[in-house]
């Protein structure tokens, strides 16, 4: 019996070690939902409402590359109107909080052949991950 339960120790031993290193993700879609609080290696989903046939798509202008490594492009997705020609969906960046320190996370909304026109939208999130 005392074989067993040291056999049956091991397993939900590293089981619970495997979670306690396991950051998870964090999913961010409002502004007021800023300031944030990451650990390091935590995933971040940036998820902002986007309508590319209207010409406006969002930029990054400071992406907190000093605490924040993106995981790739944006990725557009039209999830309750698919099949509408024009319909808004939704814009999704994904990032890993990559080294401890404070970080800014920008982007701006309008359409790019117009620069000098203020955006349409802004969205702003100060960054700390530890």
């Amino acid at each position: 019996m005392h074989a067993t339960l040291r056999l049956l120790t091991l397993p939900v031993l590293a089981l619970l070690s495997a979670c306690a290193h396991q950051s998870g993700t964090l999913e961010l879609s409002k502004q007021r939902q800023c300031p944030l609080t990451l650990d390091k290696g935590q995933q971040l989903i940036l998820s902002l409402p986007s309508n590319p046939t209207t010409g406006f798509r969002w930029e990054i202008r400071d992406g907190a590359e000093k605490v924040l490594r993106s995981l790739g492009p944006e990725v557009y997705s039209n999830p309750e109107d698919a099949g509408l020609v024009g319909a808004g969906g939704i814009s999704i960046w994904r990032f890993t909080a990559r080294d401890a320190g404070e970080g800014r996370l920008l982007l701006t909304y309008q359409q790019p052949w117009e620069p000098n026109v203020p955006p349409a939208e802004t969205f702003e999130c100060e960054l700390r991950v530890k």
